[in-house]
């Protein structure tokens, strides 16, 4: 492991362990709102784990995200009355959901000649204002005004009681996690190894024989339950969603928290929503009217000064000692371009 690798890990995990014993330290208020910086933290991964794996760059990641928001919400307040207002299965119901939506999404926009780069980013932004226009107008899910009074999630070790400031903590940093850790093991398999390989250059990953379509839209499905997860989480969280959690604002945020913590990184993109929110807050109460033009500023001195992020180098984890070989034909070019 080289020296830089080795710096990743350690930082990674001490962070990981400040979080746990965050609650130690802080007052419920400010437990309470890291809770909500975790929840974003897991959507901010959800768009690292395409962007900067695939090179695929979306504008709409905030579709799947509030659809299983909405998804959780419609369950829980017995909306569908078949599933009893069961929290698990709006959980599940807001996994799986965005996921069939992402497939969707994708196998429309990715077969054939497809879309790429730019052309991919405006369609999906478009497709961010679309859904939150439709939103807006059925009645169903709330409207304009969204889905109110929805319960907390409840501790099922003491008898249905609400779930404490600490608990709804330690079950959203644990949900985080885990999926930093499945999404790391992706990442570092013969099929991470692939899609780097789509993200350096996709028509010579096609050429060794790998429909890179179907890569592309199963990295997509899974970007898709990542975030709608978040999304449930959420409005657990608040109590509350509406149409602003489907469209082109929250999409648009989290690119910005992605883009200035590191897209390159998933910690990296974790750590940009909690620096940005943070820094929103002071800036929100120093500047008044003037903050979002001083965030701007920070995001474009961001991007063009350090081009892999705030953390991206300072945790970027090491390289895998041994890679296993996924190309036919014993040519090993794509995998060491996506060592690279």
């Amino acid at each position: 492991m080289n020296k830089q690798g080795f710096l990743g890990v350690n930082l990674t995990v001490l962070v990981w362990v400040l979080l746990f014993l965050a609650p130690l330290a802080l007052d419920e208020w400010t437990v309470s709102q890291f809770g909500q910086y975790l929840t974003y933290g897991i959507l901010a991964m959800s768009l690292a784990f395409i962007w900067g794996q695939v090179g695929i760059l979306c504008f709409g990641q905030a579709i799947f995200f509030g659809l299983g928001a909405y998804l959780m919400a419609l369950t829980t307040l017995e909306k569908f009355t078949w599933f009893g207002g069961s929290q698990i299965m709006g959980l599940l119901l807001a996994t799986v959901g965005p996921a069939i939506a992402a497939y969707i999404l994708g196998k429309l926009l990715f077969v054939g000649r497809g879309l790429s780069g730019a052309f991919f980013a405006i369609v999906t932004l478009c497709a961010a204002v679309v859904v939150e226009i439709v939103a807006q107008r059925i009645e169903f899910i709330g409207g304009f005004d969204g889905l109110l009074g929805v319960p907390p999630l409840f501790a099922g070790w003491r008898d249905g009681d609400m779930m404490t400031t600490n608990e709804m903590f330690y079950v959203v940093l644990i949900s985080a996690l885990l999926i930093y850790l499945v999404a790391l093991f992706v990442q570092r398999s013969p099929l991470g190894a692939v899609l780097a390989g789509i993200r350096n250059n996709e028509v010579r990953t096609a050429s060794f024989g790998y429909k890179t379509t179907d890569f592309k839209v199963l990295a997509f499905t899974f970007s898709g339950a990542m975030a709608g997860y978040a999304g449930a989480l959420f409005t657990a969280q608040f109590g509350f969603v509406s149409p602003a959690v489907i469209g082109m604002a929250l999409s648009t945020e989290v690119l910005i928290w992605v883009a200035v913590g590191g897209r390159g990184v998933l910690m990296a993109a974790f750590l940009g929503v909690i620096l940005v929110r943070w820094v929103e807050s002071l800036l929100s109460s120093a500047l008044g009217a003037y903050w979002l033009l001083t965030l701007g500023v920070l995001f474009i001195v961001t991007v063009v000064v350090m081009p892999e992020g705030i953390f991206g180098r300072l945790f970027k984890p090491p390289l895998p000692r041994k890679w296993r070989n996924p190309l036919r034909g014993g040519d090993r070019s794509i995998t060491r371009k996506a060592n690279a």
